[in-house]
Formats: C-alpha cells, sequence, structure tokens
C-alpha cells in the first residue's frame, strides 16, 4: 500500500503517542495531530483518513471535519453515550466510519468465541465480564468491556442495558437468570485485562485476554484505518477487518 497520511486527533494522550509509534512502524505519516478538543478542520483535507481517540465531547466537531473534507474516521474514544452513536449513525451516511471499543486483533478474534458462546450456550449459564485497567484510567466498565458484553447480550437476542449488572454491593439479592454481570478493577499500569467468565452448571468456561502493552490498540487501529481508505459510506467493525 502506498504511504497513507494520517490525522491523529488526541495526538498528545498516551494513545495518541502510541498511534505515532504505529504509524511511523507501518511506514506512513502522521499529517496533523491535534489535540483533544482542537479544531482538525482547517488541517483534514491533507489527509487520507482521521483517527479520533480523544474525548467524547470532542466527537461532533471531529466528524464534521471528516465529513467536511470527505475522508474516513476511525473512532477508538471511550465513555460515548447514545447520542455519539446517532452521531456515528449520521456520519456513517456520507464517510466510512469505523467505531471501536478495542482495536486488539486478539479481542476482537475474543468477542467474537464470546458470541458464538452466548448464543450456543443456554440462560443457566451466567456471564460475568471482568476487566482490570490502570489507576489513571478515567471510564468504567471499559469500552472493552462493554463491548464484550454488548456480542454476549446480542448474541441472546437480549438489551444489555436493561440485564446488566455491575457494582453489586450489600444485600443485592440472588442473581437474575440472564444477567451480563460486570466486575471493574483500577491499579497500577495495567494495559489491559478482560475475562469472559460462562459459569453453568458445575462447569465453568473462560475466554480471557492480556494486553501487554497499548501498542497492540495502536497497531490494530492502524490496520483498520488503511483497510477503510477507499470503502463506501457506511459504518464497520473489526469484524469486518478481520472477515469475521
Amino acid at each position: 500500500m502506498a504511504q497513507v497520511q494520517f490525522g491523529v486527533i488526541g495526538h498528545k494522550g498516551r494513545m495518541g503517542q502510541a498511534l505515532e509509534a504505529a504509524i511511523a512502524e507501518a511506514g506512513h505519516d502522521m499529517r496533523i495531530g491535534v489535540d483533544a478538543g482542537g479544531n482538525p478542520g482547517p488541517l483534514a483535507a491533507q489527509c487520507d483518513v482521521l483517527v479520533d481517540f480523544s474525548a467524547p465531547q470532542a466527537l461532533s466537531a471531529n466528524l464534521g471535519a471528516a465529513r467536511v473534507a470527505g475522508i474516513p474516521v476511525v473512532v477508538g474514544t471511550t465513555g460515548l453515550a447514545e447520542e455519539h452513536f446517532v452521531m456515528l449513525a449520521e456520519a456513517a451516511k456520507v464517510i466510512p466510519v469505523l467505531q471501536s471499543g478495542n482495536f486488539s486483533l486478539g479481542v476482537t478474534l475474543m468477542a467474537y468465541l464470546v458470541r458464538e458462546a452466548a448464543a450456543r450456550l443456554g440462560t443457566e449459564w451466567d456471564i460475568e465480564v471482568l476487566e482490570m485497567h490502570h489507576r489513571l484510567k478515567v471510564d468504567a466498565p471499559s469500552g472493552t468491556a462493554k463491548l464484550l458484553g454488548e456480542t454476549a447480550a446480542d448474541a441472546r437476542g437480549i438489551d444489555l442495558a436493561a440485564n446488566m449488572e455491575s457494582g453489586r454491593h450489600g444485600q443485592t439479592g440472588a442473581r437474575r437468570e440472564g444477567n451480563i454481570g460486570f466486575a471493574t478493577l483500577r491499579g497500577g499500569t495495567v494495559a489491559g485485562e478482560h475475562s469472559v467468565i460462562f459459569a453453568g452448571p458445575e462447569e465453568r468456561l473462560t475466554l480471557s485476554h492480556s494486553a501487554e502493552n497499548r501498542m497492540i490498540f495502536a497497531r490494530g487501529a492502524v490496520k483498520a484505518a488503511c483497510w477503510l481508505i477507499g470503502k463506501p459510506a457506511g459504518r464497520y467493525t473489526m469484524n469486518d477487518v478481520l472477515e469475521l
């Protein structure tokens, strides 16, 4: 592939710095770097693709810049709310949009396996999502934990928001069949640990992934961005990149 000109939003953050390294490692060029909350509009036309790992409140402006420039956008910002997904859907009518809570190729495959297990194991198999991240992470559960929980819920044909248990404390009562539980740990410098536990009658199945360095997410985002160039307008996921 010819050298790709990247625009990175949130380039001074930990993920932004990892993205810059991954872009150079892949032989491409970071044409622009914009601070979280900065205006990428005037420079977006110089790029082949925008990659946004900034903040939810900046998403509207970042999608707008990509739309005006007519270029694809990859969104890895976590902590998104429902209104942000509406913005993504609107932008996808005009440009290619790939959004994910995790760009690790291993996590993408793990989510695929979670979907397969959840679809095949009945509700007598309880599902618990466990995650741990470094002490500086500001949102919980993590975007990856939500991705895994949503994948399991979708496979069972249920709404995650209506069937989610998190932050258990005190006299919670018995676990409701069919619910999906979340447990969140924070500490140290952990890049990311995720497990999905299927607890059935007298047996358990655990699917796990360990991130040893955030470069795995940066490399996945770079791969996704290169793949997205030239695609028609629409919503895409990491499953599309890996053809799952």
